[in-house]
């Protein structure tokens, strides 16, 4: 997969232009760095936010049951747990997760796919899942993530930090507690503890205890707080008329109207 991807961005200089989806106000750097090395490129995201009619891309089937137990819970006082549709980790993984939760004394939210917990037997898991369930814990197989992360009730999102997750995440002003498994997600969580601070970065440590500390300062730090909200506030700036992320997305519209014009045929688009 990473030898894929960086054969597709040494190929992207060549392109005619690069699409992404992203904010300006989040990556300014980074799309600098891009844009002197390609023709032109076009930062109009986060594109889930932008349009009204925008719908789950998850295969999975969502529990929408989790959003009443959510109903249940006071503003901000609970932490989502979701560590993508691809990750695989061990039940040891798992166990330490759960250990670290339990002793923050916050309800819990955890997204349990199936097969997504190696080295375990069914029986072991569903025991584990019942002890969990018993104290503050609701554990489903997928969640309504855009719902999920616009509930009043929560107050801290514990991701993987894909891209998908972070820009869905950044958009809602959640503070986030990011464990990274690899390609993307080791910058994306970067970013989140150490650019923008809207957020703490576990790296690939599994302990409980880590798992603990910062769940709990992610939930009460002021400071994380307000960097989370103010960058979902110029996220929504971004995406209004006369944004930057609007703005972008009408020069794409005129560029790609401008190729139609000169090659004659409709240009592909992928």
């Amino acid at each position: 997969m990473i030898l894929k991807i960086g054969e597709g961005v040494a190929h992207s200089c060549k392109a005619r232009a690069l699409i992404i989806n992203t904010a300006a106000s989040m990556e300014r750097p980074a799309l600098a760095h891009i844009a002197s090395r390609t023709r032109d490129v076009f930062a109009v995201g986060p594109l889930h936010a932008s349009s009204r009619s925008a719908a789950s891309a998850s295969l999975w089937r969502e529990d929408d049951g989790c959003m009443a137990w959510l109903d249940g819970h006071g503003d901000r006082c609970v932490v989502y747990v979701s560590l993508g549709s691809i990750a695989v980790i061990s039940y040891e993984q798992l166990t330490e997760f759960l250990s670290g939760l339990a002793a923050t004394g916050y309800a819990f939210l955890l997204v349990l796919r199936p097969g997504m917990v190696q080295t375990a037997s069914s029986a072991l898991l569903r025991e584990t899942v019942a002890v969990a369930q018993a104290g503050k814990a609701k554990i489903v197989e997928w969640a309504p993530q855009l719902d999920v992360l616009r509930h009043r009730a929560v107050g801290c999102f514990l991701t993987h930090a894909g891209w998908n997750s972070t820009l869905e995440c950044a958009v809602e002003g959640v503070p986030m507690v990011c464990w990274p498994f690899f390609l993307d997600q080791q910058t994306n969580s970067r970013l989140v503890g150490a650019v923008w601070r809207t957020g703490l970065d576990m790296k690939d440590v599994c302990d409980r205890a880590v798992v603990e500390k910062m769940v709990k300062e992610a939930m009460v730090s002021g400071q994380i707080k307000a960097a989370a909200q103010a960058m979902a506030e110029q996220l929504r700036l971004d995406i209004a008329d006369g944004g930057s992320s609007s703005s972008e997305l009408g020069r794409l519209v005129r560029f790609i109207r401008g190729l139609s014009v000169k090659s004659g045929p409709e240009p592909r688009i992928t």
